[in-house]
């Protein structure tokens, strides 16, 4: 049965009410219903990160992730993430420091890496290459993107 039930959302800090069936993805909610775009639909298997979105504060693949999960989570898109400090510092440096090139990967890329920038301890490489294994670019390669999160996380840290 493919029918579409009520479902009840909290998307970006606001209570949102849609419909979904029982298998739509969260991705097919975020950008064909409520048309938060910024997840971008890439492979449909969880394997190139384009989809990145925070659910309760941690990354995850939005095409995998099926609508009806999310009824109690706190599901945030990069939309809702534009006042956040840490995205702003990441913005910051992938533009200063030439790490995006068409933007596809990006707004999965900054989703995913808010968490690191965000913990704790400074990162190193090994960390900011295991945060973002799951993001796939095929454009700029890794290594400006890589130096990006670390130059961000120590803005973070130099700003606290």
């Amino acid at each position: 049965m493919n029918r579409r039930l009520p479902l009840a959302l909290q998307i970006n800090d606001e209570a949102v009410n849609t419909e979904a069936t029982f298998t739509d993805t969260l991705l097919t909610v975020l950008r064909d219903r409520l048309q938060l775009t910024a997840a971008k639909r890439g492979c449909n298997q969880g394997v190139c990160g384009a989809c990145t979105v925070s659910i309760d504060g941690r990354p995850m693949r939005a095409c995998l992730t099926l609508a009806h999960n999310c009824a109690q989570a706190d599901v945030k898109t990069l939309e809702g993430l534009r006042d956040n400090a840490a995205i702003k510092a990441l913005q910051d440096a992938f533009e200063q420091l030439g790490a995006l090139q068409c933007g596809f990967c990006t707004p999965g890329m900054l989703v995913a890496a808010q968490a690191l920038v965000l913990s704790p301890v400074q990162p190193e490489v090994a960390d900011v290459q295991r945060a973002l294994s799951g993001n796939l670019c095929r454009c700029t390669g890794y290594k400006k993107i890589t130096t990006a999160v670390l130059a961000a996380a120590r803005t973070l840290r130099e700003d606290a």
